[in-house]
């Protein structure tokens, strides 16, 4: 039995994957650009990997969209924390 999905307002509060979707012509940068908004959007904690197969699922977008590729892409990647960069500009505060 597959595991449960969140719910499409969780995983996709704002709607810009799903209008991401109908923009005709729109590429891989637009798509870059309206990722991090939409990650930007979720809720505080949400397991953004979980709203990323929820979206996938959800609004069954070709594989060959843009979108579905940065989506994809989101899901192999793996993050972490952030780490504090070198140089004269991480030192200042």
């Amino acid at each position: 039995m597959g595991r449960k999905l969140m719910d499409m307002s969780e995983a996709d509060p704002k709607g810009l994957i799903r209008e991401s979707y109908k923009i005709d012509g729109i590429g891989e940068a637009e798509c870059r650009s309206i990722f991090m908004d939409w990650a930007l959007s979720l809720a505080p904690g949400l397991d953004a990997k979980e709203a990323i197969r929820t979206v996938l699922v959800g609004y069954q977008g070709p594989p060959e969209h843009p979108m579905s590729q940065v989506l994809s892409e989101g899901l192999t990647r793996e993050s972490g924390p952030p780490t504090r960069r070198g140089g004269a500009r991480g030192r200042r505060f």
